[in-house]
């Protein structure tokens, strides 16, 4: 067997391990400081254009209320199934759709046991029949949610389940409450094609 130096012990490949793993720190750090700084950096709310349609997923769409903001860390847009997620002040303003297949009722029944399935949460009232500009027939109803008071809707479509949740404080959605209602009334579904 030969005799290894001390020189070929350290000599290039030492080096040049030293230099990728360096290489490879920088790039952790990179990824462990930077990219949560630039997420921080870049503002979840977006303003959206007053009176335009917004697609939320296979083929229905919403025109926002005016001075809604579009919140991207709830807005899950889709082909299938999407979710549009809208702020006015303190009041979330939320659109789901996915597929579905039951009726008008069983629709509603789900959503309900989904409201009362949150700790804290309980359905209020009676639930009311609601229809859009565009001939979607469905169902709505309140529902309290600890410290806070909310509306639901939810309509079905061609295999489509489309829920509307509304939820903030007593008075800030009071005074949201009628442009909310103004927006809901503009759900569309039409087939893709």
């Amino acid at each position: 067997m030969g005799r290894v130096t001390r020189r070929q012990l350290t000599d290039l490949p030492g080096t040049l391990s030293l230099l990728i793993a360096l290489a490879l720190a920088s790039i952790l750090a990179v990824l462990a400081f930077g990219l949560p700084a630039l997420d921080r950096a870049v503002p979840a709310e977006r303003p959206v254009a007053p009176g335009e349609p917004y697609r939320v997923a296979a083929g229905v769409t919403i025109v926002p209320p005016d001075g809604a903001s579009l919140d991207a860390t709830g807005t899950r847009p889709g082909t299938e199934r999407g979710t549009a997620l809208f702020r006015l002040g303190r009041v979330q303003y939320a659109i789901g759709v996915e597929p579905f297949e039951g009726d008008l009722t069983a629709a509603a029944v789900r959503l309900r046991q989904r409201i009362t399935g949150t700790s804290g949460n309980q359905v209020t009232g009676t639930h009311l029949t609601v229809s859009t500009a565009g001939g979607l027939a469905g169902v709505e109803g309140g529902y309290t949610a600890g410290d806070r008071d909310g509306r639901y809707a939810v309509f079905v479509a061609d295999g489509l389940i489309i829920e509307v949740m509304v939820s903030g404080d007593d008075a800030d959605l009071e005074r949201a409450l009628p442009r909310i209602d103004a927006s809901t009334r503009t759900l569309r579904y039409e087939t893709e094609k």
